[in-house]
């Protein structure tokens, strides 16, 4: 029975020690394991090297197509519409008659003015004979008085000057009557007609509300968007743009910044610019609208960074410098973004290392283990 005992003891004891030992090693050594794996399993933060950079973009805008020049055709004076030379569409050269009018008192005005005229001269001529031989008479002593000679010359004088009246007088009439025939300006089209022959027509206000005509230069349009605010710093004269309308699919048209407002639209504050497009098939017409894609390029002085490195807190912008193993909230302030980039501006160098993904889980001032910095 003794012995039975102490042999069974025996035993338990040989199975006993794989249990004593398991339980010594959960409870002593296990946890400095488990935390090494821990910070061997954690993901490294990833960095990167601060350089500076380009930010390049395009912002796609609508714009619209206008003619280059245009301008409604009135009539100077009241008259009524003799003939039309021209209709919607016709395609006209500078000087080319468009129209001709009537005006039946013109006429009368410019024979009056013309027989004033006649009267005026024969005037001035008699004038003018009688000084010139006062003159030569005067040249006898004692003949002609020199009050006498005076008087002649002053009136030979006064009837030169009511000569030069009646002639501007006839001109003034004459011009008149010359704007009873309408001629284009420029080179064009006629895109509207608003009156036909026979109709009472003069300037704008008078006769007719509408013009006679409206003509466009076709061959050459505007193209004028209106950039934000925001774009404004980088639009630069002979910009390569380009753009396409929904009248042609498929088409891409080109064009180069030309002309700048200088100034912000009060209500859209935004800045208009132009560009000028060659339209010599007359594809494009004017009153489409364009979707321009136009070029977004910053400085190359300027610090571009992944957005996700900026970290939008409570307490302000910042990026997260790593040095000497310590994490670092430097304040920065964003200038424009692009698709993933950031322009950022702060105390930052060239060659520091910034956290790639910032948040606020890493602490200003934590230590930053296991992160490369070479």
């Amino acid at each position: 029975m003794h012995k039975l005992s102490t042999r069974g003891l025996a035993v338990l004891l040989t199975a006993a020690i794989p249990l004593i030992q398991g339980c010594g090693a959960s409870g002593t050594g296990a946890p400095a394991a488990d935390t090494a794996a821990v910070r061997n399993q954690g993901p490294e933060p990833e960095v990167f090297v601060l350089r500076k950079g380009q930010l390049s973009s395009s912002l796609k805008i609508p714009g619209e197509l206008i003619a280059f020049q245009q301008v409604d055709l009135y009539a100077k004076v009241s008259s009524f519409v003799r003939k039309l030379y021209v209709d919607v569409g016709s395609e006209v050269h500078r000087g080319q008659r468009l129209a001709e009018m009537e005006a039946p008192e013109l006429s009368s005005q410019l024979a009056g003015a013309a027989s004033r005229l006649k009267s005026q001269e024969a005037v001035y001529l008699a004038s003018k004979a009688t000084y010139e031989r006062l003159l030569q008479t005067s040249k006898t002593p004692g003949t002609v008085s020199q009050n006498d000679l005076d008087l002649a010359d002053a009136k030979q004088k006064s009837d030169l000057a009511q000569l030069e009246a009646a002639r501007a007088a006839y001109r003034e009439i004459s011009d008149t009557r010359g704007y009873l025939e309408m001629n284009a300006p420029f080179s064009g089209v006629i895109s509207a007609r608003n009156v036909s022959p026979g109709a009472y027509v003069g300037p704008a206000g008078k006769g007719s509300e509408q013009p006679v005509f409206t003509l466009q230069e076709q061959r050459h349009l505007r193209l004028v968007v209106s950039v934000p605010e925001a774009y404004t710093d980088y639009l630069k004269r002979q910009r390569e743009v380009r753009f396409t309308v929904g009248a042609l699919a498929g088409r891409t048209f080109g064009a180069r910044i030309t002309r700048l407002a200088g100034a912000l639209d009060t209500r859209l504050r935004s800045q208009r610019i132009e560009m000028d497009v060659d339209n010599a098939d007359r594809k494009l017409l004017p009153g489409m609208v364009a979707e321009v894609t136009l070029p977004v390029k910053g400085d190359t002085g300027t610090f571009v960074i992944p957005s996700s490195a900026v970290l939008n807190s409570t307490e302000g912008v910042f990026v997260i410098k790593i040095a000497g193993g310590k994490a670092s909230w430097v304040p920065v302030e964003t200038g424009h973004r692009a698709g993933d980039s950031t322009e950022i501006y702060g105390a930052l160098s060239e060659g520091d290392v910034l956290l790639t993904t910032a948040n606020e889980e890493t602490r200003n001032g934590s230590e930053m283990v296991g992160v490369r910095t070479d």
